[in-house]
């Protein structure tokens, strides 16, 4: 696995650090108390967070690391495939510009 595969994937090699997700400068998570939604605020777009999304970025403090987000969260959520829909969905995140 080269660095630039095990950073995509949210994995580290040795010469790579583990990735710790935070919000970019231009994300601001806000919750809607009307709605009862989480929002991601971006510049021109507001992305409506749908289920534990809110809860996942919440996490994402640039403190813990992926794997300690996921640890975190198959706690909370037992038998919940947070192991693989997690980091595709921080990835995700992460490529549109909303985290580093």
């Amino acid at each position: 696995m080269t660095a630039d595969t095990a950073r995509e994937a949210g994995t580290t090699t040795a010469a790579t650090p583990p990735w710790r997700p935070a919000l970019a400068p231009v994300a601001h998570l806000r919750h809607d108390r009307v709605r009862g939604v989480d929002l991601l605020v971006v510049p021109e777009r507001v992305v409506v967070l749908h289920g534990t999304a809110g809860e996942i970025l919440r996490l994402c403090d640039g403190a813990r690391d992926l794997d300690a987000i996921v640890a975190e969260l198959a706690g909370r959520f037992p038998g919940a495939p947070v192991a693989t829909e997690v980091p595709a969905f921080l990835d995700r995140l992460r490529r549109e510009g909303w985290l580093r």
